[in-house]
Order: C-alpha cells, then structure tokens, then sequence
C-alpha cells in the first residue's frame, strides 16, 4: 500500500504556481557590424572575379588543348621512320595553324622560311625547335627518315614546349 503525502495548502500553490526554465533566445549567425557584412561580400566578388578571370583563360587557350591533342597523334608518325616525313610535315602544319589561332592572320599566314622561324623565336624562344625545322621543312623523305630518334623526339618535346608557352601579347 502506498502512502500518500499531504502537503500543505502553501506548498500547493507554490507548486502549481512554477514555471519552465526561461531560456535565452538562439545567438544570430548573421555579423553585428557592416564591417563583416562587406567583407563577405568583397571575398564574394573576389572569389567570382577570380573565378571568370580563369574560365576566359581556360577558353582563351582551348587552342592550346587542341594542338596538344593533335601532337600526340603527330609523335607517332615521327617516331615511326617511314611515316617521319608525313609527321614532319604534319607538325610543321600544326605550328602553323597554332600560330594563326593566336594571333592575327594577316600577321602569320604569310610568314614562310626565316620571317616564319623569327616569329617562332620571338613567340616563346624556340630557337632548338626553329633551327629542326628550318632544316627538315625542305629535306626529301630519305634525309628525314634518317634522322636519329633523339633528334625527332627533341623536335617533338620542343613543339610541345612551344604550343604550351608561346607568347601572345594582349
């Protein structure tokens, strides 16, 4: 059996007269002062400037990306002695149209022999790659098929090193 505690009148209403605990309202995330205000925003419009500054990079070089592609296609061909002198003649085709997706064509399509190789050295320093080609543009197919391996595979890492560095004033 179960005893039952009387409790006073006093203690009664004590009791029925408590409330819950008052609990202070949640702290705002949101910053007291503009000062932090503006400056999220200005981390905002730097992190968007940044952001277009590198997408109008990326397609300002898709050329770049292009004739990379297409120079590996090429390097099999040179690296292949009886294909070396269609690749040869493919590579010094693909400069070419880099060259005039970088700059005006007026300025480049015209450009043939040593007014071609001083605008190859004054692009990116491309003297080892303008010197190659200047020789084998015009060897027949015997000459270019003889060429040691080192030798084509420095005309094809400094095509590369070309396409991929070349200068292109604003």
């Amino acid at each position: 059996m179960e005893q039952t505690v009387q409790l006073d009148p006093m203690t009664q209403t004590a009791l029925r007269s408590l409330h819950d605990i008052a609990v202070p309202p949640p702290v705002s995330w949101l910053p007291q002062t503009w000062g932090w205000a503006a400056l999220g925003a200005l981390l905002v419009i730097a992190l968007l400037s940044a952001i277009l500054v590198w997408l109008r990079r990326y397609h300002r070089n898709a050329y770049r990306r292009e004739a990379i592609r297409m120079l590996a296609a090429i390097e099999t061909d040179i690296r292949n002695p009886a294909r070396r002198d269609k690749g040869i003649h493919e590579l010094t085709e693909l400069l070419k149209r880099t060259a005039l997706a970088a700059w005006p064509r007026g300025d480049v399509a015209s450009l043939t022999g040593r007014a071609w190789i001083e605008r190859l050295n004054q692009s990116g320093g491309a003297g080892a790659l303008a010197r190659l080609l200047d020789d084998l543009e015009y060897h027949d197919s015997a000459a270019i098929a003889a060429l040691p391996p080192d030798s084509t595979d420095e005309l094809v890492l400094k095509s590369r090193r070309w396409i991929r560095g070349h200068h292109v004033s604003a």
